[in-house]
């Protein structure tokens, strides 16, 4: 049995998104208040595994779980494409007549800004979990209280599905991570299988340093997926860079980490892993 720490309750995009990705397994979740608590689980029992969102194709990035990641020491082994579908729900004696704010996670109620706008007199209320939402409303019995979260989450803990389908884009999809203790990584994912990676690293106050370095790996016919930078606190105009690269023969790769290994700073491997595809 796999114990996987989500961020979120049961019913949570998290709980989905791990269920898909160990699909056929047995599981068994941890369910996380925090991205926090996540990792400390990981760091606390090398045998937890981690599910972490990463990115949306419409919130962006989640740039703290980027540093957070960063910090555990973790090493990320999988990834999972969900595609990200909200509805909004209430007590079953609740209806539209009656509910008055509603409640879910902050990039939940972004993600339907839309459909809020269009429904002008609920309040939107920020809460840590989309699921975490619906069960806090159930079992308090918060009548005038709505929830958005995934029509799973609803179903499971009894609440009426008002509608379905109310996010702004329909093409919304959220990355995740699978994360876990470097000791653990190769028994999670076969070396010779991957063909994606996520590095990390610095570059010296320079013109051209990050050119360079993007130019050696288009050298090894590398591909770059994604760059991300965050600011180095104490260090004012300088970045990290999260890069995400595929490629399809591992030993150029290697090679081409080590090319620009003398150009960075503090260049560190995050993971190496199999590109996930998308779900729907």
């Amino acid at each position: 049995m796999k114990r996987i720490a989500i961020q979120g309750e049961l019913g949570s995009f998290h709980d989905i998104a791990a269920h898909q990705y160990f699909e056929g397994e047995q599981v068994q979740l941890i369910c996380c208040s925090t991205f926090e608590q996540v990792f400390e689980n990981i760091k606390q029992d090398p045998t937890v595994i981690g599910m972490t969102a990463i990115e949306n194709t419409i919130a962006g990035s989640l740039l703290h779980n980027y540093e957070l990641l960063r910090d555990s020491g973790a090493a990320v082994v999988g990834e999972h494409k969900l595609h990200i579908s909200h509805c909004i729900c209430c007590l079953p004696e609740d209806d539209w007549d009656s509910i008055n704010e509603v409640h879910s996670h902050p990039v939940a109620l972004q993600q339907c800004r839309c459909f809020l706008a269009a429904h002008s007199g609920l309040k939107a209320v920020e809460a840590e979990d989309t699921a975490g939402s619906a069960q806090y409303i159930a079992e308090h019995q918060c009548k005038g209280w709505a929830a958005i979260c995934s029509v799973d989450a609803a179903n499971m803990y009894g609440m009426k599905i008002l509608e379905a389908h109310i996010e702004d884009n329909k093409h919304n999809f959220t990355r995740f991570l699978v994360v876990c203790d470097q000791r653990k990584a190769d028994f999670l994912r076969p070396l010779a299988e991957t063909n994606k990676s996520s590095l990390v690293f610095s570059l010296p106050h320079e013109e051209g340093s990050l050119s360079q370095v993007l130019s050696i790996l288009n050298f090894y016919k590398i591909n770059l997926t994604k760059i991300q930078s965050l600011p180095i606190i104490g260090h004012e105009w300088e970045y990290m860079f999260y890069v995400d690269v595929t490629y399809n023969n591992l030993t150029r790769y290697r090679q081409s980490i080590d090319a620009i290994m003398p150009l960075t700073k503090e260049l560190k491997i995050l993971g190496e892993y199999k590109d996930g595809k998308q779900v729907d």
